[in-house]
């Protein structure tokens, strides 16, 4: 049981250590990249695994000659992309009858919820601009399979949004790493991911509060 629990602990905080993936597993690492991406985006049941911080972390990587940008680039790209057509390909398949149970094992039906409405209030868009919402990235494609949107209409979104998610992401790591300053003292930048990575939670947990604020004010 401890050791499942350390190789999950493992995977939500692989963005904490890359740095020493890349020294053990050299090359091997854009495989493990690419595996994370491809899961947090393309299975429903795993919207805790790192995306943003993981991507930040692996461009600062690169900024500082760790990996090589491009390859990185094309590996997180194609994984983002396949992950979002799988987790359509699985909504549109089997989402009908998950949505039908009242609780499904491994799956927060609250954020389900809030992707559909998310969904809804956005229409196409939103395979877009899930890209940049943590938990809810992960349920939007889910979603617009159960919504059986047309496929032909979804993989444009898919394709432009996967990039532009990539592409910032990383860009922003590899600026940052790529500061005479950050090269010197990489230690700053391990300090930045572990706030980027924490920063999701703080946001839900503040609205969270706010919420319940409201509503205890309205009884």
């Amino acid at each position: 049981m401890d050791i499942l629990i350390n190789f999950i602990n493992g995977l939500m905080h692989i963005d904490k250590y890359l740095a020493l993936i890349i020294q053990q597993y050299g090359i091997l690492t854009y495989v493990i990249i690419f595996a994370i991406i491809f899961i947090e985006t393309g299975l429903v049941v795993t919207p805790f695994l790192p995306g943003d911080s993981m991507l930040f972390a692996a461009g600062a990587l690169a900024g500082i000659g760790s990996m090589n940008i491009v390859t990185l680039l094309i590996v997180v790209y194609i994984a983002a992309v396949l992950g979002d057509t799988a987790n359509y390909h699985i909504g549109k398949k089997i989402g009908k009858k998950i949505l039908a149970k009242e609780k499904v094992r491994f799956i927060n039906k609250e954020y389900l919820a809030k992707a559909q409405t998310f969904y809804e209030k956005h229409g196409s868009m939103t395979i877009v601009i899930g890209r940049f919402i943590p938990i809810i990235r992960t349920f939007v494609p889910f979603v617009a399979g159960v919504g059986e949107m047309n496929y032909s209409k979804f993989i444009p979104y898919n394709i432009i949004g996967g990039g532009l998610w990539v592409s910032l992401f990383l860009g922003v790591g590899y600026l940052f790493g790529n500061l005479t300053f950050i090269k010197e003292n990489f230690s700053y930048v391990l300090i930045a991911i572990i706030i980027i990575s924490l920063l999701p939670g703080v946001i839900v947990f503040i609205k969270g509060k706010r919420k319940n604020g409201i509503l205890i004010r309205m009884k």
